[in-house]
Order: structure tokens, then C-alpha cells, then sequence
């Protein structure tokens, strides 16, 4: 949101930063969380024949967002014709149109009915598949060092202080 706005207004935009944000999206969400999606939440309910709306939407957004990414990771590189800063601009506000309301159905939706679908025993499973999932695919504490990558960011983008940002 920052970058477009900052686009928008014809200001400086860290375009270094703008590209390792979008490559932590890549590593982080789509080829851990969207995977663990992909490979183990939505085939219990496509079997079950439940949220099938919903999972195949979500499959549909997780290849948009990954066409999304690779767009603004291509249009991340200095400098910027001016036709390439609005095009990254509406790429970002495209991306967390989606993502928001996407995010949002997960964690209202999917998230609390995958513990109903396969049982308390088969949850606390899941959970660990997910952590060794995690560690093959971040590393060690790789979740922990990706928060730390963002904190990094968002100082990078003037973001890390709150009370700046109070309105």
C-alpha cells in the first residue's frame, strides 16, 4: 500500500526493499503456506465435499497471486519509466484486493472448520506435518527469521514507527 501510494505521489519508493517484500511473499506464502494449503487442507475438504466453492476460488487466487508476484518482482528493477511505476503501482493494489478479503475467508472460514473436518487427533498431526514442512522449506526457524526480514522493511519503507503512522 505504501509503494502505490508513493507511486502515486511521485515520491521515492524503495524499489530494493519493494522486491525483497515480494520475495518473501514468494518464499513464505506461496511456496510454504499456499503449498500447505494446496497439498493438505484443500483435498480433505474436496474429498469431504465441503467448501468446495471456496477451495477452488482460493486454488484460483493462489495462481493470480503467484502471476502477481512475478510481476512486481519483474517491474521491481531500477529505474522506473513512469508507464512501468503506474503499471507496479495497480500490480500492488490488484494483489491486496485479492489477498485481503482471501486472507480474511482462511482465517474465518477455512481455518476453523479444517479442526471439525479431521478431528482434534488428525489436527494436532496436521500441526506437526506443517512444522517440518516449515523447517524443509524456510529452514530453521525460518517463519521467526522471516518476521525479522519484514521489521527490516518496514524500515526500509519508514514503516517501523507506529506513532509516525497514528493518525
Amino acid at each position: 500500500d505504501d509503494a502505490a501510494l508513493r507511486f502515486d505521489g511521485q515520491r521515492e519508493v524503495p524499489l530494493d526493499a519493494l522486491a525483497s517484500a515480494a520475495a518473501i511473499i514468494r518464499r513464505v506464502i506461496e511456496d510454504y503456506h499456499e503449498k500447505l494449503e494446496e497439498d493438505f487442507l484443500f483435498p480433505r475438504f474436496e474429498k469431504a465435499g465441503k467448501l468446495t466453492d471456496l477451495t477452488a476460488i482460493l486454488r484460483r487466487q493462489h495462481v493470480a497471486g503467484r502471476t502477481l508476484t512475478a510481476q512486481i518482482i519483474a517491474l521491481s528493477k531500477a529505474p522506473l519509466a513512469d508507464a512501468d511505476r503506474t503499471k507496479l503501482a495497480a500490480t500492488l493494489r490488484s494483489f491486496n484486493h485479492m489477498y485481503r478479503p482471501h486472507a480474511a475467508r482462511e482465517d474465518t472460514v477455512l481455518f476453523p472448520a479444517i479442526r471439525e473436518l479431521v478431528g482434534a487427533k488428525a489436527y494436532a498431526e496436521l500441526g506437526e506435518e506443517f512444522e517440518d514442512k516449515e523447517k524443509s522449506v524456510l529452514g530453521d526457524h525460518g517463519f521467526e527469521r522471516a518476521v525479522g526480514d519484514v521489521a527490516r522493511l518496514e524500515q526500509a519503507f519508514g514503516l517501523d514507527d507506529l506513532a509516525r503512522l497514528t493518525v
